[in-house]
């Protein structure tokens, strides 16, 4: 395997009025093309930040942080942002879709970004949403499909790029146990079949134990890694 992630000595300080947080106190760490990692820790850990990091949404205080051995540190907002629409898939608790857009248009939405014609988009879109077992569903717009449903396209979405990783924060908070469960089986298929590495933020331990990985946060600092229970 070959590291697609490499974060060293990663900090990260924020000024809140005459106050100093300390949000990240030095993470190193490598995440290999093709894994599943968890990434958990009570609200505070530092895990949000270090997403939106690995993202491109934030920058470290100090540190260096490579994806694909890229450094974004001097790079510009629209660089930074190109970077994100093709090489960075994202998954969100609440799904972030266009209520008056069908689920197929949404899918196409990162594509739209990148100049892709509009042939090829629906070709893309409806393979993505394929993938999720969403076929036939892409003129439902998102109040006539389930929650699991609605997260089953913003999965599509951030597939539709062949990203080369997918960043989940919380991709389960708003579902129930057994539409959680079908979500991660997804997440899990993927990984397994299709080789896409997956970083999800979760607190908690059920979910994280889809993943292969598990990596534990607290205070800014990572305090454990290791094999997931189900994965040995």
């Amino acid at each position: 395997m070959d590291s697609l992630i490499r974060v060293r000595e990663l900090i990260k300080i924020y000024i809140l009025g005459e106050v100093e947080v300390i949000a990240l106190q030095g993470i190193s760490l490598s995440i290999d093309r093709g894994e599943f990692v968890a990434i958990m820790g009570a609200s505070g850990s530092g895990k949000s930040t270090f997403m939106n990091i690995l993202g491109f949404l934030d920058r470290p205080t100090s540190g260096q942080y490579l994806l694909e051995g890229i450094d974004g540190e001097n790079l510009s907002r629209d660089e930074l942002a190109e970077i994100r629409n093709r090489k960075i898939g994202f998954v969100f608790q609440g799904f972030n879709l266009l209520a008056r857009t069908a689920a197929l248009e949404n899918v196409e939405l990162p594509l739209i970004y990148s100049g892709t014609s509009t042939s090829k988009r629906k070709e893309m879109a409806k393979k993505a949403l394929s993938a999720v077992g969403l076929e036939g569903r892409g003129h439902h717009h998102p109040s006539q499909l389930s929650g699991g449903e609605q997260q089953r396209v913003a999965i599509a979405r951030a597939l539709v790029n062949q990203p080369s990783i997918l960043l989940a924060d919380e991709p389960t908070g708003n579902l129930d146990s057994k539409t959680s469960a079908e979500i991660m089986a997804i997440f899990q298929r993927l990984n397994q079949e299709m080789g896409i590495t997956i970083i999800m933020i979760t607190h908690e331990a059920d979910i994280a134990s889809y993943a292969k990985r598990n990596i534990l946060f607290k205070d800014g600092r990572v305090v454990d890694d290791r094999n997931s229970a189900l994965q040995g």
